[in-house]
């Protein structure tokens, strides 16, 4: 139930950061990262995944060490990992994605979201005084 009030609150805030500036489209936020949630595929199972799983971590850890996944998550629901990757968009995420073994395998669905700073808060930068 927050999670979704959350999700309200922000949407409003974006619509009302849009009509606040004027504009008539929203405003386009800077790519700054990547969300990267991945899972096995429906009829996958988790001997298969297993298998790979060694030669997976030997392929992530890099690209982690590289600077390339700031963060890196299990699911709360144990259905795979969601990485924060440092990408300047999702065709440079799908790339390193599908460069992992699981993903060559086959064996993954991958959901690639763009995300950059919230675009409300610059509301409070042009409001202040201080800034001017």
């Amino acid at each position: 139930m927050k999670i979704a009030m959350f999700y309200t609150l922000l949407a409003f805030a974006t619509v009302l950061a849009t009509v606040a500036q004027g504009q008539s489209t929203p405003p386009q936020p800077k790519i700054t990262a990547v969300l990267a949630m991945l899972s096995p595929k429906p009829g996958v199972t988790v001997e298969q995944v297993m298998k790979i799983m060694p030669a997976e971590i030997r392929a992530t850890v890099p690209l982690y060490l590289e600077g390339k996944i700031q963060q890196w998550f299990t699911r709360g629901d144990g259905r795979g990992v969601i990485f924060i990757m440092n990408c300047k968009d999702v065709a440079e995420a799908r790339a390193l994605i599908e460069s992992l073994p699981l993903s060559k395998e086959n064996l993954m669905d991958e959901q690639l979201i763009p995300v950059g700073p919230l675009l409300p808060l610059g509301i409070l930068l042009r409001d202040n005084p201080t800034n001017k």
